[in-house]
């Protein structure tokens, strides 16, 4: 019996879980896929938000200004790589100026900094912009973070401090017995006091099992490119046209990486699974986004990816409890601002909808930092020879294009989040995802995952079940 079950391994379920973690409380996170943040909380633009887009009122503009404001500390405490580059929101046509203002008044009502800035001053920050230009709005609060780490991480740090964690479990029923909430999964039964719904696009299904609702999800795809870090300098800042009712449109931004990203499309698709790329799309995005930045070099294109966002019918986040059962929270409909969001929400929802209903005593031993990461490449000749001489394993390079090193990848493994999976060493580390998308480091991270887990190099899974990598050994 567990006093609060989480439903999700997404950034929402790694916030409320490591909120969670700050009291001396019984918590499990039930995953459906081998990692955590394997689904939307890695496929999307990973921008910190400034808020001066939502609507005002609106949940999503509340949660959105508060968790941008946490993120310098987040950062520090779970060493995720994050930058405050400041946003651009482009206007290309004199009359767009007028919406520019709509914009700042928007933002000024939500407590987010802006600034109108002429054409001439665009142009003077951002060289490769287009000359069209009219002017664009500045928020200087906005920035770009590493999606990957800080899903993983505040894994890791809730984790540390007492949280269980388990992977590959999809949730198939939940009932109320005798007051307990009885939880199936695909392998397993669990019982818990409460639940959390945290489970993205298919939040909607996991609330069903419950109650009948008034509320949908709606998969909303988004298709981007991804350039290679070739240089510095083609934006500077994030770079935003006009939203829509759609969205924020097609962005182009540097990521915490040093590569670029161009996208998302914006188009509802009806599978919950589908994160298919296709030509037609990818062709538009490509148009939109030169029409803002004109020379884009798509010639150092390394690979291209589709994410999934919960868009929900109500237009806002769902963050309540079930209306027959203040016992089973949902957290719902966490699209677009939801990244910056997340810690935001994993606060409200402990603070405010768990402890109104559970006693929850502060854990004396919690710790919100995580065991700082060592990243060979951040650092001087002279750091890494001193680490190097320690231990020799951080010197043998095994990612090639990203620079990452054996000792690297051992300590991503050995961390209370497991690395189960090629794609989950991956995001951790980077290894992978250089230019040559694994094509020549993939067989030795296969080969120390499988060294580092115990298993049989024929085990060794790229992500999903059933995606192993070797089929029988040749020799």
């Amino acid at each position: 019996m567990k006093d609060i079950i989480i439903i999700g391994g997404g950034v929402i379920g790694a916030f409320v879980a490591r909120n969670l973690s700050r009291y001396k409380v019984d918590v499990l996170v039930l995953e459906k896929e081998n990692d955590v943040g394997d689904a939307t909380s890695m496929a999307n633009s990973a921008i910190v938000h400034s808020g001066y887009d939502p609507v005002p009122g609106t949940k999503k503009a509340y949660f959105n200004v508060k968790g941008n404001a946490m993120f310098d500390d987040i950062a520090r405490e779970l060493d995720v790589s994050m930058q405050r580059i400041g946003s651009l929101t482009i206007a290309l046509e004199d009359k767009q100026i007028e919406l520019l203002k709509d914009l700042q008044k928007r933002g000024e009502q939500n407590g987010v900094p802006t600034k109108l800035l002429s054409a001439e001053e665009v142009k003077a920050i951002e060289p490769n912009i287009s000359p069209e230009v009219k002017g664009a709005l500045l928020c200087p609060t906005a920035g770009i973070v590493n999606p990957f780490t800080l899903t993983a991480h505040a894994f890791e740090n809730a984790c540390d401090n007492g949280v269980k964690l388990a992977l590959g479990e999809e949730v198939v029923s939940i009932h109320k017995e005798d007051g307990v909430f009885v939880i199936k999964t695909k392998k397993n039964e669990y019982k818990a006091k409460m639940v959390i719904n945290c489970a993205g696009v298919y939040s909607e299904e996991i609330a069903k099992m419950i109650e009948p609702i008034d509320w949908t999800i709606h998969p909303r795809k988004g298709q981007y490119y991804v350039l290679d870090h070739y240089a510095p300098g083609l934006v500077n800042h994030v770079l935003f046209p006009l939203p829509s009712e759609k969205g924020k449109g097609i962005l182009v931004t540097l990521t915490t990486s040093g590569n670029y990203l161009v996208g998302p499309s914006s188009e509802f698709t009806d599978e919950k699974d589908d994160v298919a790329t296709d030509t037609l799309t990818l062709s538009d995005v490509k148009r939109q986004a030169t029409g803002m930045v004109p020379n884009i070099p798509f010639q150092e294109q390394i690979r291209t990816f589709a994410g999934l966002r919960a868009t929900p019918s109500t237009h806002d986040f769902i963050i309540e409890p079930a209306k027959t059962d203040p016992y089973f929270i949902n957290c719902a409909g966490i699209e677009s601002p939801g990244l910056v969001s997340s810690p935001a929400i994993g606060e409200y929802v402990v603070e405010e909808l768990v402890k109104s209903i559970m006693k929850l005593e502060p854990n004396p031993n919690y710790n919100p930092c995580i065991k700082p990461y060592v990243h060979m490449k951040d650092l001087s000749v002279e750091q890494r020879n001193e680490i190097i001489k320690k231990n020799p394993n951080y010197g043998d390079i095994i990612c090639n294009c990203e620079k990452i090193s054996r000792g690297e990848i051992i300590d991503a493994c050995s961390r209370s989040v497991p690395c189960l999976t090629i794609k989950a060493v991956k995001k951790r580390t980077r290894a992978g995802f250089g230019k040559c998308q694994g094509g020549f480091c993939q067989p030795k991270v296969l080969l120390l995952l499988a060294k580092q887990n115990g298993t049989s190099p024929l085990e060794v899974q790229y992500d999903k079940e059933g995606s192993e990598i070797l089929l029988k050994e040749s020799k």
